[in-house]
């Protein structure tokens, strides 16, 4: 699983997955969450709400690069 960003103890991860939308992984110490890139719905897990306010500008701001990068990982899903 090839972690694509680090911030303020944050970590975010993109797997080579089979899984239809385009999303990421968001860990942070024992939590994680499954947000898709698009909308930043969460659909798995959950973050204490100040890393989630982190990770849903960090998701806004670079939704384009990160689209960019889950599809060169999951290039069958084009």
């Amino acid at each position: 699983m090839p972690n694509i960003d680090r911030f303020k103890g944050i970590k975010i991860n993109v797997y080579n997955s089979k899984y239809l939308l385009p999303h990421i992984h968001t860990v942070h110490n024992e939590y994680e969450v499954l947000i898709e890139i698009e909308n930043g719905n969460i659909y798995e897990g959950d973050l204490p709400i100040n890393q989630k306010r982190q990770t849903m500008t960090q998701i806004r701001d670079n939704a384009e690069w990160t689209l960019k990068v889950f599809y060169e990982l999951n290039q069958k899903l084009k």
